[in-house]
């Protein structure tokens, strides 16, 4: 008899139609001046969390692009006094908020107020070709460089203490966009899935294997491919984000300048480091993070990360003779 009823529990169990299989389920678009790539494994249909996701982008680029002129941003950009308050929205103070905890923690490697150099020296929206500018020209911009000139309330609004700051929050404006869409996924009720926007990341879950995620770090050489992956990290419900000075530089007489620039000094960095990835709770952070340790340099680097609770980061160095060297947090596991 016992069989009999195994026999029909397998019969109703593999006759009734069930629950389709999961599948790995692709959605792609540009948003912020790159792309993004977001994977969810489910067997439901998407289509309604496609029209969400890129609703939700529109609303963050149209927050934070300073190439658009009416964005909150620009808008604070555009103030010429020190008396006006600005209204923002809480997608600006969640990210002007965490900018200000990462300027702290970093002392002033990261600065969202860079905006004057990175147009100084043609990295910006100004579309001024890219070059070395005089001395004086970046000692005169210097004096408008500063978070600490930027009143952040948590009433939601803005001030600027001295006239002529202006913002750039392109270093983490990426990484919080992929924060907002994970969370916006995880209200849908899926748990598996990986948000990829510009290179920053973040993964939750399993792959549709039931692996962890496996990222790439992309090999740090002027000449190398987007798909030439120096190293891989495992991701499990952590945000992963990458800032590099091998895409966007130019060269003067030999040398070559990077668009990473130290807001202390008004130069491009120039300490050997080439790649700096870092392992974090949410994107935003680790974006910003990101930038600030190229700034830092390898050996503060990775002496403030491993002060830093569920955070971890790999320094690349290149070496005099182009060769690579890495350098890891305490806790940060990687494969070639």
């Amino acid at each position: 008899m016992k069989k009999i009823t195994i026999l029909i529990i397998f019969f109703l169990l593999t006759a009734c139609p069930g629950k389709k299989e999961n599948q790995e389920v692709l959605i792609q678009g540009r948003t912020m001046g790159t792309t993004f790539n977001i994977k969810v494994i489910t067997s439901e249909n998407t289509s309604d969390l496609e029209k969400k996701i890129n609703n939700r982008l529109k609303q963050i680029n149209k927050s934070m692009s300073t190439y658009d002129k009416t964005s909150e941003i620009s808008r604070f950009n555009q103030i010429p006094d020190t008396e006006t308050k600005l209204s923002i929205t809480g997608d600006f103070l969640k990210v002007i908020t965490i900018g200000e905890k990462i300027y702290r923690l970093t002392k002033g490697a990261w600065d969202g107020t860079i905006d004057p150099l990175i147009n100084l020296w043609g990295f910006g929206r100004t579309k001024q070709e890219a070059g070395l500018p005089l001395s004086e020209e970046i000692q005169a911009v210097l004096p408008f460089v500063g978070f600490d000139n930027i009143e952040i309330s948590q009433n939601g609004f803005l001030r600027k203490k001295k006239p002529g700051i202006s913002l750039d929050l392109a270093s983490i404006a990426k990484g919080y966009g992929v924060d907002q869409i994970a969370a916006l996924i995880t209200e849908y009720g899926f748990s598996d899935f990986l948000v990829e926007i510009g290179g920053e990341i973040y993964a939750s879950g399993v792959r549709l294997d039931g692996q962890y995620w496996r990222i790439g770090i992309n090999r740090p050489k002027t000449n190398a491919a987007f798909d030439d992956v120096y190293k891989t990290a495992s991701l499990y419900n952590k945000a992963f984000a990458t800032s590099g000075d091998y895409r966007q530089f130019f060269e003067k007489n030999g040398k070559r300048y990077s668009h990473v620039l130290d807001p202390r000094t008004g130069y491009p960095v120039s300490n050997r480091v080439v790649s700096a990835t870092v392992i974090a709770d949410n994107c935003t952070f680790a974006d910003g993070l990101a930038t600030a340790l190229m700034v830092m340099g390898h050996e503060k680097g990775i002496d403030l990360v491993n002060t830093i609770d569920d955070t971890e980061c790999l320094i690349i160095v290149e070496e005099p003779d182009g060769t690579l060297t890495d350098y890891y947090s305490r806790g940060f596991k990687t494969q070639s």
